[in-house]
């Protein structure tokens, strides 16, 4: 067996650091403390301290110039869809504003799809709806649908589509074991997403497009459900 990853102080560091820049303990536009002060007030090193900025400077939060400084960066302003994953660690009600987009983006994929599909586009759709329903576990029922999900994408022609799939999945990874709601039953979740790969098939887009929103909402509704008896439990 693989051992499990183990936090270093470098990664503590950054997660401290990102928690005081999101809650706004180190305002936008504000330029840190000198690197000796900040870092004698983490109880860390000027070493460690650099090596938590770099991991900043590329996640987007933070920017360094030599001579001036290190500022926080307007990441609400200039920040793209990679920052999502660490704004919903930060703050879970981000999780409302990103299936409102899996809601528009998934039916105009699904209705693309529809459009485009090739043969062997519409062959994997076929084997991969048919794993999400020899799937076990709702982690492993939610897995198999998400592959669904990419070679939708797929489908489309369009790898801007793929890209953006990718990035709404990976924005709610921190909380994903929320979410499993819909997916806790394989033959549900395959009932609930057949009519998709059905229309898709069928080069239907007005069909794909109503079954994509008929489906995203009702998982959307599931998982909302999870995440609060999570939050209440």
């Amino acid at each position: 067996m693989e051992a499990l990853p183990r936090d270093t102080i470098v990664d503590v560091l950054e997660e401290r650091l990102r928690e005081d820049i999101l809650a706004g303990r180190h305002p936008v536009g504000s330029l840190l403390p000198p690197e000796r002060r900040l870092a004698d007030g983490y109880g860390v090193t000027r070493t460690t301290l650099k090596h938590a900025f770099g991991r900043l400077v590329q996640a987007g939060l933070l920017e360094t110039r030599h001579g001036v400084g290190t500022r926080v960066r307007d990441f609400a302003r200039l920040g793209g869809a990679d920052l999502l994953p660490m704004l919903i660690r930060h703050s879970p009600d981000w999780i409302g504003e990103i299936f409102e987009v899996r809601r528009s983006i998934g039916a105009l994929i699904a209705e693309r799809a529809a459009e485009r599909a090739t043969p062997a586009h519409r062959a994997e759709l076929a084997v991969r709806l048919a794993e999400v329903r020899a799937a076990e576990g709702g982690e492993g029922v939610q897995l198999a649908d998400i592959e669904v999900h990419r070679a939708l994408a797929r489908a489309t022609g369009n790898r801007v589509y793929v890209l953006l799939t990718n990035t709404l999945f990976n924005a709610y990874l921190p909380v994903r074991a929320a979410l499993v709601s819909p997916f806790t039953d394989p033959e549900s979740a395959y009932r609930r997403l057949e009519p998709v790969v059905a229309a898709v098939t069928a080069a239907d887009r007005a069909a794909a497009r109503a079954a994509a929103e008929e489906y995203l909402t009702e998982t959307e509704r599931l998982m909302m459900d999870g995440l609060r008896k999570k939050e209440e439990g």
